[in-house]
């Protein structure tokens, strides 16, 4: 072989390396960016930990660069593109905002989302669930089936269900949004639609639920609503809402029902996609996952505030 095409293999083969393969190639350490909407301990050590499970140690063998936005969506693109300019081998984006864009920023980047609010086919981020065909994958909801069992769950606790109410962020749940219409039209129930885009919103829009009157209310997942889940169980109980949302913890701070994942039970399993990608498999080829573990939690003492009794079938298939 001539050294021209020596160099021409040689040069072909580096770039049918992938990102993460080559950082281990090259001698330095893997490096992995991280994004999200807010600083959770809890999330950060889940996603630690699920590394030491694979054998990583953070900090001694792989480097992991953090950055929060703190609720500040307006942050999102400049943290993004600080972390590109730290080269890392794989890209952690959790939240809907996080993920638009990351993907809107590189389109050759490995990135791993975590989103509950977001289809990433009907998006346009992916091409499909089982072959994403793109820099992204990850854990996302299944978003029709969870708004079939949400009003399923409200079905059961509340007697003469025929009216429900959707709180949701206009920014990130539109699709959230269609799914829970379509389900409660399947159920032979009507919606009446809550859009809001600042928490300002929400005192209004619950008044206005009661007045139409709505017999429950859905509480769609936004990092929005998440901020606020004390203050949105608070007004649902001042007007008399049976609520649910999709996150458990809802529950715990007032709302009637909280059902869904447990974001650092995501945070976990997300270190083997990323321990994956850096030994060279590719986005494009990772299946999007479905969270597996749900949890059930029912408020009894704001059942009892609201005069709701709950069946002994619901309670049996609680968690807590």
């Amino acid at each position: 072989m001539n050294r021209r095409r020596f160099l021409v293999a040689s040069l072909a083969a580096a770039l049918a390396v992938p990102l993460g393969a080559a950082s281990q190639q090259d001698g330095r350490l893997p490096r992995v960016g991280y994004l999200t909407s807010e600083s959770r301990s809890v999330d950060v050590e889940s996603f630690e930990l699920g590394l030491r499970d694979l054998g990583y140690t953070p900090g001694q063998d792989i480097l992991i660069d953090y950055r929060f936005a703190d609720w500040r969506v307006e942050k999102i693109p400049s943290l993004v593109a600080e972390l590109l300019r730290l080269r890392p081998d794989v890209f952690l984006a959790a939240s809907p905002y996080v993920i638009r864009a990351a993907t809107h920023a590189t389109k050759t980047m490995p990135i791993v989302g975590i989103d509950l609010e977001t289809d990433p086919q009907k998006a346009g981020w992916i091409k499909s669930i089982a072959k994403p065909g793109a820099n992204l994958t990850g854990f996302f909801l299944d978003i029709p089936e969870l708004s079939g069992k949400q009003v399923q769950l409200l079905a059961e606790t509340v007697v003469r269900l025929r009216r429900v109410a959707v709180l949701w962020d206009a920014d990130a749940a539109t699709l959230q949004f269609d799914a829970i219409k379509a389900a409660a039209q399947a159920q032979r129930r009507s919606g009446l639609s809550l859009a809001f885009r600042q928490p300002s919103e929400y005192p209004g829009a619950l008044s206005s639920a009661a007045r139409q009157p709505a017999e429950a209310i859905v509480v769609l997942s936004s990092p929005a609503v998440f901020m606020n889940l004390k203050a949105l169980a608070e007004l649902a109980l001042q007007h008399h809402l049976p609520s649910i949302s999709v996150f458990p913890q809802f529950a715990e701070v007032g709302g009637l029902i909280g059902y869904g994942p447990v974001l650092p039970d995501l945070f976990r399993p997300s270190a083997r996609y990323v321990d994956r990608i850096l030994k060279g498999a590719t986005p494009a080829e990772l299946p999007i996952q479905r969270p597996t573990i749900f949890r059930l939690i029912i408020n009894l003492k704001t059942a009892r505030a609201l005069g709701v009794t709950i069946p002994p079938s619901l309670l049996a298939r609680a968690d807590r």
